[in-house]
């Protein structure tokens, strides 16, 4: 008994609780980054594919496939660091702590994105794995497969600005603070339904050339 008092007493100690605390934000914060890191190599990739005009090969299949899994597994980091951290918070400061318009902004948007992994990783990624690209879906899957990624791309850089912007605290409403990600995912969705439809015109004037080599000297 003499033993659990001693631990519990040195686990109570400020500077232990800061240190613990240091040490889960810092996972937390190594997570985002390997998220963030891979999303946009995905989409650089994605965007460069686009551009050229090619089929998904079996290198990118398994890219994606690998990009699945860690995205994953950063994502569950994500929610059992922030899950620690909010834990050691309200512990120090109280059911207050909630109340802050600035972690209800994150919070909603990590929920948001974990809504949105789920669609992306049951529905989207099985679609282009069978399609081989994106320009082969059907227009309603090609639709929800940007609108999708739009949403991840625009939710993780969302999420990691909340992180840092102690100046937003207890300053500003939460429909402030998100006004800008509905904004961000619309201009991002118009950009890439744009590209997309440039790149499918492509290579549809590029398909008769294919079809019948004469007509690439006219």
């Amino acid at each position: 008994m003499e033993l659990f008092h001693l631990i519990a007493s040195v686990l109570q100690q400020p500077v232990t609780m800061e240190l613990t605390r240091m040490g889960v934000v810092y996972a937390h914060l190594i997570a985002c980054c390997v998220a963030i890191g891979l999303v946009l190599t995905s989409d650089v990739a994605m965007i460069k594919q686009l551009f050229q005009g090619s089929d998904s090969t079996a290198a990118d299949k398994e890219h994606l496939h690998m990009l699945k899994k860690t995205v994953l597994m950063a994502l569950a980091a994500l929610w059992v660091t922030g899950i620690g951290i909010l834990a050691l918070d309200y512990s120090q400061k109280g059911a207050m702590y909630f109340l802050n318009p600035k972690l209800q902004a994150k919070i909603l948007v990590v929920v948001l994105l974990t809504l949105n992994g789920w669609v992306l990783h049951s529905v989207v990624m099985p679609a282009m794995d069978k399609a081989g690209s994106l320009l082969k879906l059907d227009i309603n899957a090609r639709s929800l497969a940007l609108f999708s990624g739009v949403v991840s791309g625009v939710s993780w850089f969302y999420g990691a600005m909340l992180g840092i912007a102690r100046p937003l605290s207890w300053k500003y409403s939460l429909g402030e603070i998100m006004v800008a990600y509905p904004v961000l995912i619309c201009l991002g969705f118009v950009a890439m339904t744009l590209l997309v439809k440039w790149a499918a015109n492509r290579a549809e004037a590029k398909a008769p050339a294919r079809l019948n080599p004469a007509l690439a000297s006219w």
